[in-house]
This record gives structure tokens, C-alpha cells and sequence, in this order.
């Protein structure tokens, strides 16, 4: 069985690899044109999508899957004409391929000249959400890499159609046909399946995960080729006295409530000590279908709250769960953020520049937002198109993994017969 899965890994990764070289040498006119089918087919295929898309719903009603799982999982006309639409945006951006990074003449005559060029073969290991397939595929075409996409087995049904509408417009284009692989979907849903391909630094150049702390930590730990790793959202925001009223319930709501079960959603909530409508403010979010958990210091301005633990301001709920803790000072919020945070997104409410100073010097995360919802931190309201992910690693690319950060560069050095003394 390790043989075979060793074999199947190989063989992937060959093909893929094989097909990256091809896709190399391909214009933007003809890498647009192939997008600008799956778009369609999307569309024209849309009845057929929900079917399967249903088919691993009711599998997981069966599995006992969260709200917040379902909610990811769901597959509906809104959000096939989303993924239409991002295609959409991916084909009207700048394609980075071939883009001068540095271009100058050295003192003894060499000419320098730094393009981008594709990294090769991506390989995304993702769970839940099939709407990362034609995204990930998306922007891998465009950038000139071939990828190999291996979704959770609670989607699978949904993740074949929709890597299948890739090859479909790849086989009906003019395109060699080693491109046919420059998408691979692994249908092998098993965890440990997955190790052989971690093993293939020859073939894969690098790996996404982007899922929970377990899917991360396994990734990390099996893997010889370089890891890009996308891990949970604890995000967190500090409410200030200081901040204007009327926008931090709208703010608040749409943090927490438009979309739970993503890793942009709020999860920590601290409150200055001085906030003047605090009992009104956990009110409203009751009202709005927030669980406001709370510690010792919300519970004796806010009773009859249940109790945040330590554990739970370290957790990324992804449901309706809300941690509130009040604090002294920005500054202790700070020390809140930097004890529970994972690096993804942290925000200020405050119209005090001193303050909001203070708290984007302060803190480290891949992004920091000032009187807004948290829920822009995503690769499609940044201008990306879309994205392979959020990364909250420090190497390559942090935050929204978009087109240009599925580029390496190349420099090309060109002489008149120069040595080195």
C-alpha cells in the first residue's frame, strides 16, 4: 500500500512537473483565453455543481460536521457566480511572468537583468471550502505554475467537478497537450496518503496547507520541501474609549456575524475600562445572534454571561462565539493580543492617532487595521483577484498569497567576454 502510494505520488508530481515547463513558454493571451472557459463552463455548469456540492452536504450532515464547516461547504448561485466573477478579476490583472524587477549595467560592462519567473509546481492541501480549487487553480495558471490540489474529503464530490471544468477548457484549447496536468486534483483523501508527496523536493517546489492547527502541524512536520503555511485566524480587536460611537456596532456585527466560519472573523474582543456603553454594546450583540463569553471583569459590568477561559481566547471558534475581556490601556490590550494572537489580523477602534500609533508599532501580525471590519483582510478586497491563501509565516509572503507571490525571479547576466579577477 506505501508503494503504491509512493508510485501515485511520483507519478502526479512527474506529469505536473513536466507540464509547468510547458506552461512556461505559453502568452498571457493564451493563459487568459483557457481562464476565460473555466469561467464559463462555471456558469454553464452550474446545476450539475449544486448536484455534487449536495451530495457531500448531506455526507456531512451525516459526519456530524459544524455549522461552520457546512457553511464552508455550501455551494450555491451566489458563490458560483462569485468564483466566476474572481476568475474574472484574476484574468484583467497585470500577468507578473516576465515583469523587471532590477535591470542595471555593472562597472565592468555586465548587464543585469531580474525577471519573475513561475516557482513550478505548488502543491495546496486545504480542507472544507471547494471554492479554493478554482481559485488556487486560477491564480497558478495565470502565474505560469502547474498545481496539485488536495481537498478534504468532506468536498470531494464537489472538488472533482470543479477541477474537472479546468481540464475540460485546457482540452478543448490549441495548448500542448503535456498542459493537461498543469491542474492535478489528488482523489485520495487519506491524511497519510499525502506523506509521499512531501518527500518529492525534486518535483514539488514548494507547499501550502491552509486549514486547522493539526492539517498545519502534520504538513510541517512530514514535509522535505518548503512549507508556506496558512495557519488559524485568532483575531483579535481592541475597542478604545476613545473610539466613535456609531461605527463600532456596524463594525462589530459585520466582524463577527456576516461570515463566522472564516479565519478573518473576530474572536477576541477587548474593551477599554472606560468605554462608556458597554453594557449596550454586549446587549446589541446578543441581539445580533453573538455568544458573548466573557471574564470576570465583563461579568460584573455585563451578569449572567458564560464564563472565557484562558483556553478560549487562544481558540479560533469559527461560529458565534465571542471572547470579551476589559482591559486598562491600549497597552494592555496589546499584551492581550501578543499572549493570544496567531499573526493573522488585529484591529483598533480608536480616533486618537497617539493611540492607533502605538498599537500598528506595537504589534506583529500580517495585518493591522484601523476603524474597519476585519473581514477585508482577504486576497479579493486587497486587489488580488483572489488567493491561495493567508499566510501568517514571515518568509516569501505574508498575508493574502495572490498572483505576484507565486513568482520567483530569475537574473539574466550578459557579457562581452568579462572574467573575474
Amino acid at each position: 500500500m506505501k508503494f503504491e502510494a509512493t508510485e501515485y505520488a511520483k507519478s502526479i508530481a512527474t506529469k505536473a512537473k513536466e507540464a509547468s515547463r510547458a506552461l512556461k513558454s505559453l502568452t498571457t493571451l493564451q493563459k487568459n483565453s483557457v481562464l476565460k472557459r473555466v469561467e464559463t463552463l462555471l456558469l454553464e455548469n452550474e446545476t450539475e455543481i449544486i448536484k455534487e456540492n449536495k451530495i457531500d452536504l448531506q455526507n456531512g450532515i451525516q459526519k456530524g460536521l459544524s455549522s461552520a464547516m457546512m457553511d464552508r461547504l455550501l455551494l450555491d448561485s451566489k458563490r458560483i457566480q462569485s468564483m466566476a466573477k474572481s476568475i474574472e478579476e484574476i484574468r484583467n490583472l497585470p500577468d507578473p511572468v516576465g515583469e523587471v524587477v532590477r535591470g542595471t549595467i555593472l562597472p565592468n560592462g555586465l548587464e543585469l537583468l531580474t525577471k519573475r519567473v513561475p516557482i513550478g509546481v505548488v502543491m495546496t492541501i486545504f480542507e472544507s471550502r471547494p471554492n479554493v480549487i478554482v481559485d488556487i487553480a486560477s491564480l497558478s495558471f495565470k502565474s505560469g505554475n502547474a498545481c496539485i490540489l488536495r481537498g478534504g474529503s468532506e468536498a470531494y464530490h464537489s472538488n472533482l467537478i470543479l477541477s474537472s471544468l479546468f481540464h475540460q477548457a485546457i482540452g478543448e484549447s490549441n495548448l500542448p497537450s503535456v498542459t493537461k496536468d498543469v491542474v492535478s486534483f489528488v482523489e485520495n483523501t487519506d491524511r497519510e496518503a499525502m506523506v509521499p508527496f512531501f518527500q518529492l523536493d525534486d518535483l514539488i517546489d514548494v507547499i501550502v496547507p491552509r486549514g486547522g492547527e493539526a492539517l498545519i502541524r502534520f504538513v510541517s512536520e512530514n514535509s522535505k520541501i518548503p512549507v508556506i503555511k496558512h495557519d488559524k485566524g485568532v483575531t483579535n480587536l481592541y475597542l478604545s474609549n476613545k473610539a466613535k460611537e456609531d461605527i463600532v456596532l456596524p463594525i462589530l456585527i459585520n466582524s463577527k456575524v456576516q461570515r463566522p466560519g472564516v479565519c478573518n472573523a473576530l474572536e477576541n474582543l477587548f474593551i477599554h475600562k472606560d468605554y462608556p456603553h458597554i453594557q449596550t454594546l454586549l446587549s446589541d450583540l446578543q441581539k445580533a445572534g453573538v455568544q458573548v463569553l466573557g471574564d470576570q471583569s465583563t461579568q460584573s459590568i455585563f451578569p449572567n454571561l458564560p464564563l472565557a477561559t484562558e483556553a478560549d481566547f487562544y481558540t479560533e471558534f469559527l461560529d458565534t462565539r465571542l471572547s470579551v475581556k476589559i482591559v486598562k490601556s491600549v497597552e494592555d490590550a496589546m499584551q492581550n493580543i501578543q499572549n493570544y494572537s496567531s499573526g493573522h489580523t488585529e484591529c483598533i477602534l480608536s480616533e486618537d492617532e497617539s493611540e492607533i500609533q502605538t498599537f500598528r508599532q506595537g504589534l506583529d501580525s500580517a495585518a493591522i487595521f484601523v476603524n474597519c471590519s476585519t473581514r477585508f483582510h482577504d486576497g479579493g478586497e486587497f486587489g488580488l483577484g483572489a488567493e491561495v491563501g493567508i499566510s501568517t509565516g514571515k518568509l516569501h509572503v505574508r498575508g493574502p498569497m495572490g498572483l505576484i507571490h507565486l513568482t520567483t525571479t530569475t537574473t539574466y547576466v550578459t557579457g562581452k567576454g568579462q572574467v573575474r579577477g
